[in-house]
């Protein structure tokens, strides 16, 4: 982010674009520290930034507690005897390619 960046002017859409990018980022704690207090002063003077953040955090956690979630056994069955079937298709496709260039 930008060292001198004056945060008592209402960020422009361009500033707000930048600091969108660095909502993941900063969700996930991957920002330098800052770069991580440059962010919290825009959400604290950017509405439309702090609710885009809060829908992502949001997105975030829902994403996380929903991969804990166990597919039932019948969708999991026909998923796994898919990909057994994509395997024999691609398994026989790279076999007829393997004679035909023997030929």
């Amino acid at each position: 982010m930008n060292e001198h960046q004056d945060f008592s002017a209402a960020p422009s859409a361009a500033e707000c674009a930048d600091f969108f990018e660095q909502i993941v980022f900063f969700i996930d704690n991957e920002l330098a520290e800052a770069d991580c207090d440059d962010v919290r002063r825009h959400l604290d003077s950017c509405n439309p930034c702090l609710e885009k953040y809060d829908l992502q955090r949001t997105m975030k956690a829902v994403v996380a507690r929903s991969c804990t979630e166990h597919a039932p056994t019948e969708l999991r069955d026909k998923v796994m005897l898919r990909l057994q079937q994509v395997r024999v298709e691609i398994t026989t496709t790279e076999a007829d390619f393997t004679v035909a260039g023997a030929v």
